[in-house]
């Protein structure tokens, strides 16, 4: 179901925000408006519906307003006109107190320069959101020990942050949001600031994470591969405006314009697209024989894995869903102009 609720969202930056508004809902362009009034856009009628429990990804290169966007769920940015609502809870009409408490208990955030303080250690690092809530030593430091185990860092609880790698630092960053146990984790270019071997681990470890913990994940990138690896769905922003939502594989396979296509032009389809993305739907007509005698591959299967099956079979597959029951079929025809296209 839907959680997170982003309606016609603008931001303007400026003193006097109210022409270059008028201008915005009147189908004026950021480079316009700006010319006009001095004023930039920031976000130029977003609206957005993010799902319970999935990873959303908000991607765009710098200067789209993804990290605007994200700054307006927990409110460090206030929006010029729209609404943002959690179930709901519009969150544009809490007053500051009522805002501290639902960011201390509902979000989490993870930050791409870390954010630890330097003064304390691990432990107190990833416990400090419960020290907020003046929750007792005892039980914060129960709960950041669960967590500084889960993300590998067991040992490490005396140590500073100038004493670990970045690769560390981060997974001390994530363990502090998830001991709070945030029913959101709001993620801004968490990873953008380590080397590729730590990053691709991270985001490995995310995802691991979060098919144990069902989260739902608002994750800021600028590369689009890390974006189709993590994501459920991915909005693509540009100048401000949303140019396109999707699940990875329609991103890649029916990008909505040029500018998605060039993000999309260079990624390997394999290791993107499944076998759900390109198979034949069943229907009433599909003789039973035919699926029964075919050999079968999951539906999550990415295409990287099936083309080894798909060569040494030499014939088409039935796809099974995740209870094992056939919903459709997948040749090495299809397969091919999927990876051509």
């Amino acid at each position: 179901m839907s959680y997170i609720e982003i309606r016609n969202i603008f931001k303007i930056f400026g003193p006097n925000p109210d022409k270059a508004l008028k201008l915005a809902q009147n189908g004026s362009d950021k480079d316009e408006i700006l010319l006009k009034t001095g004023h930039t856009v920031g976000l130029h009628d977003v609206s957005l519906s993010i799902e319970q429990g999935e990873t959303f990804v908000i991607m765009g290169l710098s200067g789209s307003g993804k990290s605007t966007l994200i700054r307006h769920l927990n409110r460090l940015i206030d929006p010029t006109a729209g609404s943002i609502s959690f179930g709901d809870e519009d969150i544009l009409s809490m007053d500051i107190e009522t805002l501290n408490a639902f960011r201390r208990k509902r979000l989490g955030m993870v930050f791409q320069r870390f954010g630890l303080l330097p003064h304390r250690n691990v432990m107190d690092n990833v416990a400090y959101g419960l020290e907020i809530q003046r929750i007792a030593r005892k039980e914060r430091e129960a709960a950041a020990a669960k967590w500084i185990k889960r993300v590998g860092l067991a040992g490490y609880e005396e140590q500073f942050p100038d004493q670990l790698s970045g690769g560390m630092q981060q997974r001390v960053g994530l363990a502090r949001a998830l001991t709070t146990d945030p029913e959101v984790l709001l993620m801004d270019e968490a990873f953008s600031a380590l080397d590729p071997l730590i990053r691709s681990d991270m985001q490995d470890e995310l995802m691991k994470l979060q098919d144990e913990l069902h989260k739902t994940i608002v994750f800021i990138t600028h590369d689009l591969d890390e974006a189709l690896k993590i994501g459920d769905r991915i909005a693509i922003l540009k100048d401000g405006k949303l140019v396109q939502v999707g699940r990875p594989e329609e991103i890649v396979l029916k990008p909505a314009d040029d500018y998605v296509q060039a993000f999309t032009r260079d990624v390997n389809k394999s290791r993107v697209l499944r076998a759900r993305s390109i198979m034949a739907p069943l229907d009433a007509d599909t003789p039973e024989a035919v699926i029964n005698n075919l050999p079968t591959i999951e539906a999550n299967t990415y295409l990287a894995d099936l083309l080894p099956v798909a060569l040494a079979n030499g014939t088409s597959m039935t796809v099974l869903d995740a209870t094992q029951k056939p919903i459709g079929t997948i040749s090495p025809q299809q397969i091919a102009t999927a990876l051509n296209q």
